[in-house]
Order: structure tokens, then C-alpha cells, then sequence
């Protein structure tokens, strides 16, 4: 323990204030930062450890309890009504429903290959195979039963997107 002509806080005590203005935002910050550190200092010298030199101590506590600090500020960003919603799910299920509706008016042999698209199957290779269709003809089932979704449905593009 340090002895009253040896005791370093009170010359280092201003010195700390000011280096923890520097470092903080507001002179309450400052001081809450000075005291912490001049609580670790005296703990330090109350204790068996013997500091050489305190006030070099001093100042690294104090800029390590800063750094402590800022790496616990997290920006924070004030939420409005638009970030608190999710996307509503009905325009996505009406919109498989008016396929599938449209699917239901497309000729019978249309329909059948169609259907292996919804049932996730998405090679023309794989549904001739499953159907006994040659491909060719699954290929141009394909291509008129996408023409004609698209025609009906008001769809610009590929109307594999949808399915």
C-alpha cells in the first residue's frame, strides 16, 4: 500500500479527467471513466502487486476501459412501421392458385405433363420417361401449355417462375 507522501492520486486524478474527456462523449462519461479507473489503480496498489509506475497504469486502464467501452456501444437505428412487417404471403398463394386454376383449363395431355412440373419434377428427360411420352412431344406439350399460361394469365417472360 502506498504511503500518504507517495500516493499518486492526487496529481493524476486531473491528468486522467482530462485524457477521459478526449476519449468520451459527454464530461458525465469522463468522470464515470476517471473514477472506474482510479478504483482499479487503488485496488492495484491496496493489494501485493506492486506498480512501478501508476500513473503509466493509470492511463492504460483508462484507455482499455474505454476502448471496453465503445466496443459495447451497438449503432442502433430507430425502427419504423415499414422494417416491422413481413412480406404478406397471400399475394404469392393467389397467385399459385390462378396457376393452378389456369392449369385446369389447359387441354387434358397439357395437363398431364404440367402436373409432373407442380409434383417438382423438372426435366423433360425424366417425365417422358414417367409418362410414356416421347420427349419431343412432352417438349412441345411443354412449350404450348407455357405459351397458353402465359396468353392467359397476363404473364411477361417465363411463366416457369411461377411454377
Amino acid at each position: 500500500m502506498t504511503h500518504p507522501q507517495n500516493d499518486p492520486f492526487p496529481d493524476l486524478l486531473p491528468r486522467l479527467r482530462k485524457r477521459a474527456l478526449r476519449l468520451c462523449r459527454s464530461a458525465d462519461e469522463a468522470d464515470d471513466l476517471t473514477q472506474e479507473t482510479a478504483l482499479k489503480l487503488w485496488q492495484m496498489l491496496a493489494g501485493t502487486d506492486e506498480i512501478e509506475r501508476p500513473e503509466h497504469y493509470a492511463m492504460i486502464t483508462l484507455h482499455n476501459l474505454a476502448r471496453q467501452r465503445w466496443r459495447g456501444r451497438r449503432p442502433t437505428e430507430e425502427l419504423s412501421d415499414d422494417m416491422a412487417q413481413t412480406a404478406p404471403a397471400a399475394p404469392a398463394r393467389l397467385a399459385c392458385g390462378e396457376a393452378r386454376a389456369a392449369i385446369s383449363r389447359l387441354p387434358v395431355e397439357q395437363i398431364k405433363v404440367m402436373q409432373q412440373l407442380l409434383a417438382g419434377e423438372s426435366s423433360p428427360q425424366v417425365i417422358a420417361r414417367q409418362t410414356g411420352i416421347p420427349l419431343g412431344t412432352v417438349m412441345s406439350r411443354l412449350a404450348r401449355a407455357r405459351a397458353r399460361l402465359r396468353l392467359e394469365m397476363d404473364v411477361q417472360g417465363s411463366v416457369a417462375e411461377l411454377l
